[in-house]
């Protein structure tokens, strides 16, 4: 027996179901943590030669043990500021939060604004923060002074995802609207366009929220420690020579123990990050156009249901090698995002594809199973139940009627004369015959538990739970008269066609205890037996079992 190949209205609604489910579960990100973690599988070790312009200028450990307690004096600030300026720094990024005036000494911030202006070249962060739980988000920029003074102002909002992990960022944003670079963008000197998703509703943005466009996965250069540092108090102090940082564009920033932000990312699982660094690690990406951009939803959506669907076609084909296509699509997603994103730097999140595969072949194999499993009990040439499973029906509603006190009906039909018509007209006008008196004698039996099946040759039976005698008797008159309207085609050329005629043995009884269903099939066949003895082409009726 051939494996099933459904007809097509099936097939249609087995793949459109299958990519809908897939459709489904990526509109839903339903497998969103096993999207990020093929992502951090497929880029973890992805690494790529920094620009080797960037530089970071640590607070770290050693400049607070020796410049004392943070917070310094801002003219601090400027003294490094100047020693970056003499030394032909090309850009410096000051990642430091300066959103309120020295109170104690104005002068201060003269003196950064100061070293900020003859610097030219310097960029300064701006935040987003509620004053409160419940108000809305204020943009935190620098003391005007110090502001006026900058070369720039960029935002320094860090993109964590919902497991703690640092994988993207948005190159603008801001209250209203996003109209300030990132920080390691605007360090890297970028101009628009830029890469990156953008937010469809730009249009109805809230002139009071904090809103964020151009999304891009942020590709890292390598793990923690992948750019040069230098720390804080030697460049101040003069021990770094200037040639280091002649032409470098520099971030200075916090990495200190229990002060700096510490970021988990897909390098950097077992180790953490510092925001400076990954800044670093934006500019880096920017200037050497690494950029990770993620396909729209929309293209996210469809690729996952044709996917799906194409997968589908090709398992309910008549491809010799099915199952093995099914289970070599499985990874198909996998190495298509790792394509685009090795590629063309696009992120496809493949786990719905993937887990849409799996559920397809889940659903087959049930489906080929059940289909298995109903060949096992069906006869293969006329569609109706074989011998096995007649046996099996017989035997249960036997039991049945003899605990409900039903009456239970059997009819035995044979084919009158089909030797004759397969010697004559061959054994393909013979199956012919068949198949047409199967589906006549399955019209009859309408009700749920009734059953039809062939179980030998030109033998049929008709099991009838709860039918009484005369019922039968005119369910098995209508079958005869059925069996001589049909007509059966024989020669298409010459569209010749012969009748036929079948002979019944019916039993009908009320089983005791001791009746099983041997007795009952012994009875109908010697009913048979007697109607082909009468002629043929009728019927009749067992006698009443004895009490």
């Amino acid at each position: 027996m051939r494996p099933l190949r459904p007809r097509w209205h099936f097939r249609l609604l087995f793949v459109l179901g299958c990519s809908l489910l897939a459709a489904w579960a990526s509109h839903s990100r339903v497998f969103w943590q096993q999207d990020v973690a093929s992502y951090d599988l497929l880029t973890g070790d992805w690494e790529y030669p920094p620009d080797p312009r960037l530089a970071i200028i640590a607070i770290d450990d050693r400049s607070l043990q020796q410049l004392g307690q943070w917070p310094w004096p801002r003219s601090t600030h400027a003294r490094l500021l100047d020693k970056l300026h003499q030394a032909g720094a090309e850009r410096v990024a000051l990642d430091l939060m300066l959103p309120e005036a020295d109170r104690n000494d104005p002068a201060q911030d003269a003196a950064l604004a100061a070293a900020i202006s003859r610097n030219g070249r310097v960029v300064l962060p701006v935040l987003a923060a509620p004053p409160s739980d419940e108000a809305v988000p204020e943009e935190l920029l620098p003391v005007p002074v110090i502001a006026k003074a900058a070369a720039s102002l960029a935002h320094s909002d860090i993109e964590i995802d919902a497991d703690g992990v640092a994988r993207g960022l948005y190159l603008k944003a801001g209250i209203g609207s996003p109209h300030w670079l990132a920080l390691g963008a605007a360090l890297a000197g970028v101009q628009e366009p830029l890469p990156g998703s953008t937010n469809p509703g730009a249009s109805t943005r809230s002139p009071y929220q904090w809103h964020r466009d151009n999304y891009v996965r942020l590709r890292y250069a390598g793990p923690p420690g992948s750019f040069p540092q230098l720390s804080y108090v030697d460049v101040l102090e003069g021990r770094v020579p200037a040639s280091l940082l002649q032409g470098r564009l520099l971030i200075v920033g916090m990495t200190a123990n229990g002060i700096a932000p510490r970021l988990l990312t897909p390098t950097s699982r077992d180790s953490w990050m510092s925001g400076s660094e990954y800044q670093a690690n934006v500019a880096s990406m920017l200037l050497a156009g690494n950029a990770i951009t993620t396909l729209p939803a929309g293209a996210q959506i469809l690729i996952s249901a044709l996917l799906v669907a194409f997968a589908a076609f090709g398992i309910t084909s008549r491809f010799r090698w099915r199952w093995l296509l099914g289970v070599l699509a499985i990874p198909v997603p996998l190495l298509l995002s790792l394509g685009l994103l090795h590629g063309a730097n696009l992120w496809f999140a493949p786990v719905s594809a993937t887990m849409g595969f799996a559920a397809m072949m889940v659903i087959w194999t049930l489906w080929q199973m059940r289909y298995w499993r109903r060949q096992a009990n069906r006869d293969t040439l006329t569609g109706l139940a074989n011998r096995m499973r007649f046996e099996e029906t017989l035997r249960r509603e036997n039991d049945a009627a003899r605990r409900s006190g039903r009456p239970l009906t059997l009819l035995l039909i044979d084919v009158d004369h089909f030797k004759a018509c397969n010697d004559t007209y061959g054994h393909q006008v013979g199956d012919r015959l068949l198949r047409h008196l199967g589906r006549t004698i399955e019209e009859v039996a309408r009700r749920p538990r009734d059953l039809a099946a062939r179980f030998g040759g030109d033998e049929f039976a008709l099991i009838l739970p709860d039918t009484p005698p005369a019922g039968a008797e005119q369910l098995v008159q209508a079958l005869i008269s059925q069996v001589r309207q049909l007509s059966i085609p024989v020669d298409k050329a010459h569209h010749s066609k012969i009748k036929t005629s079948v002979t019944i043995g019916l039993c009908t009884v009320l089983p005791g205890l001791e009746d099983g269903p041997a007795r009952l099939f012994e009875a109908a066949d010697t009913a048979l037996y007697q109607a082909k003895q009468a002629g043929r082409d009728g019927y009749r009726v067992a006698p009443p079992w004895p009490n």
